[in-house]
């Protein structure tokens, strides 16, 4: 079945946008994509509402939403900052499904995705403005997490480089 959606007006987007951080608040990911779409159907570039659908969209990974969805809207969004520091949190999203997935080679899959994730925040780091500490909260989350898990680590005896391709290739979640 097909509808023909209706369009918002560019005054309501203020609006929008707060709908889409009270439902991401309240867990319903899909209600905050769906606003974003909205918005992004009559202003294409609104890069509040494009982080915003990225965001929506990690919270959906443990939906199985792939990180493939996210990365899409990573490539809209501009700015040095921006791109490293979203990257950073797709992978550490990723990191957090496959510890909440668990199964074999989990912890596994969850280092290499939060190892990823420290290098997009390592970067975000170089390019911040001073006062934004953001990417160093986000990378010491992502080691923290790391080093409060037993599980969370490679597998042993592995070459990292072979095991993030691995893990790529034989990964539910991340088809990126």
């Amino acid at each position: 079945m097909h509808f023909q959606l209706k369009s918002i007006s560019v005054e309501s987007i203020p609006e929008a946008l707060a709908k889409v951080e009270r439902y991401r608040l309240l867990n319903e990911p899909t209600l905050a994509e769906s606003i974003c779409l909205d918005i992004l159907a009559i202003v294409p570039d609104h890069q509040q509402a494009l982080i915003s659908l990225l965001l929506a969209r990690t919270d959906q990974f443990r939906l199985d939403m792939p990180p493939k969805a996210a990365q899409e809207v990573l490539a809209q969004i501009k700015g040095d900052y921006e791109q490293a520091y979203y990257a950073g949190l797709i992978w550490e999203r990723v990191g957090h499904a496959r510890i909440r997935e668990g199964g074999t080679g989990g912890g596994a899959h969850a280092y290499h995705a939060l190892e990823e994730a420290m290098t997009h925040y390592e970067r975000a780091i170089d390019f911040a403005t001073p006062g934004n500490d953001d990417a160093i909260l986000r990378w010491n989350t992502c080691a923290r997490l790391i080093m409060q898990n037993p599980e969370v680590r490679p597998l042993p005896d592995e070459d990292p480089e072979q095991a993030w391709v691995r893990d790529e290739a034989g990964s539910r979640i991340a088809d990126a």
